[in-house]
């Protein structure tokens, strides 16, 4: 077949009938790829006369020096610590960064993928919860499929379910399960539940956590003590005023972030109820800002900026098989003056034999 104009890096896998990204490790020389797979690919781009042009061969060759972040928000206190770590590590490699904020928008992080594709960014790297949304799922691989055909590098903080790509995976079901048996061992045995956007990998993995240690205990979380709000100190607000109008029971609370536990602590004192003394507060992530409320905030500590470095670090290693890389990072719990034993069973606190759990003070 004679040479056809503009054939691309698709047409090619199109023509062997594999995936992009298949095509582009074999004729990038990234990773090992099946024999029969690297003849198919090898035959069709002789077949369409193919030629890598510029742009593929600079991502490949990793000459550009710019790295692409997107986050939900990037003025929320959790992903400011781990762009932190981005940051820095991108300095000690002389690497500049450029950031989007999606305000968790399924379209706005696709959009942002083919924009910094455009831009020709040397990685881009997914800070944030992917999406429970097939939809968002099928437009993110095809994006990041043509940014990764064209040589370029992909890495995620938290889990993308449906995309295999390189992650550090803070343990959020593990954290939220060790936090639930801590507060169980205080004597707590009614629970009410602040939880962000249920299409959140990171929502679903929180809720499921906490929620199983409290089955494994024989503890059931009524459904009308669960309440969803925004990843905010407003959602949290709302989400305590609603949990409050719905006939508060329970003797703790468990906001899934600590920007939601912010909010609902001063929905609690706004009406009339004293943290710890009348029901006790807990968070997700260990933001610094909640070490100086009174009281200071029991919480899941999670290194923040240690996953953003992990992440860079992670995506900047040279690439030696298809398999997606995982680095899994776990929380520790931290008890702290905003949870106690529930009012009718005041006792002297105890912590079960855990490494996820520790007793720090309020700096």
């Amino acid at each position: 077949m004679g040479q056809q104009p503009h054939v691309t890096l698709d047409d090619v896998a199109r023509a062997a009938t594999v995936s992009l990204a298949t095509a582009s490790r074999v004729l990038n020389g990234t990773a090992r790829v099946r024999a029969d797979l690297r003849d198919r690919v090898l035959a069709a781009a002789e077949d369409l006369a193919y030629t890598p042009n510029a742009h593929a061969q600079a991502l490949a060759g990793a000459s550009s020096q710019v790295m692409g972040v997107i986050c939900h928000d990037v003025s929320d206190p959790y992903f400011a610590g781990i762009a932190r770590g981005v940051m820095r590590a991108a300095t000690e490699h002389d690497l500049q960064v450029i950031m989007g904020s999606t305000f968790r928008d399924p379209a706005r992080e696709v959009a942002y993928v083919s924009m910094m594709r455009g831009q020709r960014v040397r990685a881009v790297l997914l800070i944030g919860s992917g999406f429970e949304d097939r939809g968002w799922q099928e437009e993110m691989r095809r994006e990041l499929g043509l940014y990764t055909a064209a040589g370029g590098r992909v890495a995620a903080v938290s889990r993308h379910r449906g995309l295999r790509i390189d992650s550090v995976l803070p343990e959020n079901r593990a954290g939220a399960a060790a936090l639930a048996r801590a507060l169980l061992d205080l004597g707590h045995r009614e629970f009410a539940v602040l939880t962000g956007p249920r299409a959140l990998t990171t929502v679903v993995d929180r809720l499921g956590g906490f929620t199983d240690a409290l089955a494994e205990a024989g503890v059931t979380l009524a459904a009308d003590q669960i309440v969803e709000g925004a990843f905010t100190r407003d959602g949290g607000y709302a989400a305590a005023t609603e949990l409050l109008g719905r006939g508060l029971r329970a003797t703790c609370v468990f906001a899934s972030t600590d920007v939601m536990a912010v909010g609902a602590l001063a929905a609690l004192r706004d009406h009339g109820l004293t943290v710890p003394a009348d029901v006790s507060l807990a968070g997700f992530d260990d933001i610094p800002i909640i070490r100086d409320l009174t009281p200071s905030l029991t919480t899941v500590a999670l290194p923040l900026e240690d996953l953003g470095k992990g992440v860079l670090e992670l995506i900047l290693r040279p690439e030696r098989t298809a398999r997606s890389r995982i680095e899994r990072v776990p929380g520790t719990v931290v008890l702290r003056a905003s949870t106690s034993a529930p009012p009718e069973r005041k006792r002297r606190r105890t912590l079960p034999d855990s490494p996820l759990t520790e007793l720090r003070p309020s700096p």
